[in-house]
Parts: structure tokens; sequence; C-alpha cells
């Protein structure tokens, strides 16, 4: 498609996808999408991107990252038969991080039918200089059907201002009222008491002020690997900890040439899990594993949300932590498994995205695992006394034989625990 061409749209489950060319010196780039009524957001709950990945209606998604062949895909699913409506206009934008877009090579927009995969509409964007935002598409309803239009704006106001043209409130301080003068004391004389009459009702409480969307998030490499949750506001409230993967092509060890099958999508089961250590001394572990889902309210304030086989960003597999009880907490370990459907993490994508409730979001993705390990160590989140920081592990382990994936990350880490048999 050309910029300003439009097209009909003939379904309504889609799967958008903005696209990019990956390299040396390439910034990093996020989808996002903004739900409109009259050329604005109607609150802050009406922009979808990685601090905020779902819309209420669940009409928006932001499902996630994938890194493969030289090439990134960052993916929104779309449901306009979700939309509500009242909404007029789904705006599509991409932001950068680290540059601009005339940095990024081989820009694109892709709308497919989410069910089929056919693509519906493609427009690549070209001649990007120094823009740190674009709006790439949208899709807009015209006399009762909905369309998709190449846009292709560019701002060089990055994500922020992007946002805020929109209506969305960013990290603005909360300003409050100055107080009303108080009139000075008045003794009036006796006057007679009035019949007494019921007290009035109370008046409600006012609601309190919405919270400013965070565009703020925190990328941990091998050269910056470590970040303070204190520093980036985010030690209470419930932090989310989720991994979502990507089967790339096939497993090592699962070679068609040795006549087995190879691994896909559905088959591959990874269990997201937890070692910690608690300051009254106390050690364990949460995981799918003998059904140790851990507790959020009371120790070890870890619970591992559900058991999943996806991989996907808005489910995958996930654990929630308490940071409200974060004084409990002397070290948490957060590894994974393979639990069946492959012999190694080799040819396998995976990010880690750690959501405080306050704060930024904290993210990284694995490197390729290149030896036959069963069992990675992700994240390691350390309570210093008074700072809680959160390391990039990244490390693959290879279990010796007849050794378990948990006792072996145990071993990697002095945990000291004693480990028996279990299944789900």
């Amino acid at each position: 498609m050309s910029k300003g061409s439009n097209a009909p749209v003939p379904t309504t489950a889609l799967r958008v996808e903005l696209g990019w060319s990956s390299g040396p010196g390439v910034p990093d780039a996020d989808a996002s999408a903004l739900l409109l009524v009259g050329g604005k957001v109607r609150s802050d709950g009406d922009f979808v991107f990685y601090n905020q990945p779902a819309h209420t209606s669940g009409a928006v998604r932001h499902e996630g990252k994938q890194n493969a062949g030289g090439r990134v895909v960052d993916t929104l699913l779309v449901d306009l038969a979700r939309v509500e409506p009242a909404v007029e206009t789904v705006v599509l934008a991409a932001s950068s991080d680290g540059g601009s877009f005339g940095q990024v090579p081989g820009l694109y927009i892709e709308v497919k039918d989410a069910a089929q995969g056919a693509v519906i509409a493609r427009f690549d964007s070209t001649g990007a200089s120094v823009e740190t935002a674009f709006v790439l598409g949208e899709f807009y309803r015209r006399q009762g059907n909905w369309k998709f239009r190449a846009v292709g704006q560019g701002y060089s106001s990055g994500l922020e201002g992007l946002a805020t043209d929109f209506g969305i409130t960013v990290d603005e301080p909360q300003q409050s009222a100055p107080p009303a003068p108080v009139a000075p004391a008045v003794t009036a004389p006796p006057v007679t008491a009035p019949p007494v009459t019921a007290p009035p009702a109370p008046a409600a409480p006012p609601a309190p002020p919405a919270q400013p969307v965070r565009l703020t998030k925190v990328t941990l490499t091998k050269a910056s690997p470590s970040v303070s949750l204190t520093k980036q506001g985010g030690t209470s409230g419930a932090m989310r900890v989720n991994l979502n993967w990507e089967v790339r092509k096939q497993f090592s060890g699962w070679a068609s040439k040795l006549g087995r099958p190879v691994a896909t999508h559905n088959d591959l089961d990874l269990d997201l899990c937890a070692l910690y250590e608690l300051t009254d001394g106390s050690k364990g572990v949460v995981q799918a594993l003998g059904n140790a889902f851990g507790a959020l309210h009371q120790p070890p304030f870890i619970h591992l949300d559900g058991d999943d086989r996806t991989g996907a960003v808005a489910s995958g597999e996930n654990l929630t932590v308490n940071l409200d009880h974060k004084q409990a907490f002397r070290r948490i370990l957060v590894f994974v498994t393979i639990y069946e459907g492959a012999r190694s993490f080799a040819d396998l994508h995976a990010t880690v995205t750690l959501q405080p409730q306050f704060g930024a979001a904290i993210d990284f993705s694995l490197d390729e695992c290149t030896v036959p390990s069963t069992v990675c160590a992700l994240a390691l989140i350390t309570n210093t006394g008074s700072d809680l920081v959160v390391q990039r592990e990244a490390r693959y382990l290879v279990p010796e034989r007849g050794v378990s994936p948990q006792r072996t990350v145990d071993y990697a880490y002095g945990w000291g625990m004693n480990w028996t048999p279990g299944r789900k």
C-alpha cells in the first residue's frame, strides 16, 4: 500500500505485525495502539503498549516481540468485533528506543487474518529521519464497516509526544489544590436552638486522582545486567514476572534425520519457577511440579499463576511477587525448566518481563543456547537491606546424569535444599 491509501478489512480477528530489520546499531522499537473517540482517547486505559498490554474490552492486546532470522516483529492482536461502538478509530503506532527511525531499516506494518494467516494489508514505511515515533496505520469505521489506512505520520518527540497528542496523561506530577482560606472566628450572640433534624448524609469521598501512564522501561543486557527497583519506584504492590517464547525451528536432538518428531510450539512445556530465601531463614521453591504454587498474601509471598504451553506474552508463564512484603525477602531466583517437548533450549527465543505495579517495566531476552541445557536461571532478585536489585542471569545450566534441573540450579546458586521427586 502507498501512504494515505486504504483497504477494506474482510474479517474482525486480526494480527497486526510491526517489523524491521535488526543489526548492530539498530534501535529497538515497540508497537502500541490507541482507541479513539473524536480523535482522542476517553481515558488513559485506551492506550495499549508494553506497560499496559491489554485493553479492558479485550479488543486489543499487545502480544510481544519476536526476533529471528535478522528480523524483529512486535505484534498486536486486534478483535474489531469487540471494539466498543463509541470507538471510531484504532491507531497503530511504533516508537523507537535508543535512536531514531532513520536508523531502523525495513520498517513495515502488516495486517493478517489471525485465524488463517493471510495478509490483508501491508505498508512499508520509508524516508524516516529524526522521528522517534510513527503512526503507521489505523483501523477506522466507514458506513458500518472497518477499513485500514496506511498513515506514515512521524513524531520527533517519541512515544510521549505521540501519546499526549491523543490525550494521554504521561508521568505528570499530581498538583494538589491550595488550601481553602479560613474565615476568622466570629462570636455570635446567643440564639434559640432550632428544632432537631436528622443530620445530612455525609458527602461521598472524592475519587482518587488518576495515575499517569508510565512510558519508561528498562532493558537488561550483558553490558548493563542489573537495575534497582527502588530507584525505579517499583518496591510496592504486585510485580508480575512473565516468560514468553517462540520455537524458531527444530530443537537440537529432535531432527527428523534421527527418526524422531520435530518439536512444535504446542508440544513444548516450559515451567517458570522460583527459588526463594526469606529473612527468617526459610527456603523453598514455587513451581507447578508437585503443585507448589505458593501464596501471595502469606509466606513465601510469591504465587505461580498457572501452567501455560503457548508462550504468548498475554498469558505465557507468570509469577507474581508481593512487593508489599519486600522486607521478608532475602533473595529470589527465577528460573525455567523444560518439563517436556524438547531436550534443550536450543532454537528457542524467549523474553522475560518483570512488570512492577509501580515503576518501569524491566525486560530482557535470553541468549542463544549452545549447550544441552534443560534449565535456565533467568533473574536474581536480591534484598540488600536498603534496595531491591534485579540481576539478569540468562544462564543455561546442564544437569549431570540423574540430577534434576531443580537440583542443578540449587547447586549453582548454593541454595542448599533437599529435593525429592515430584510430578504435576
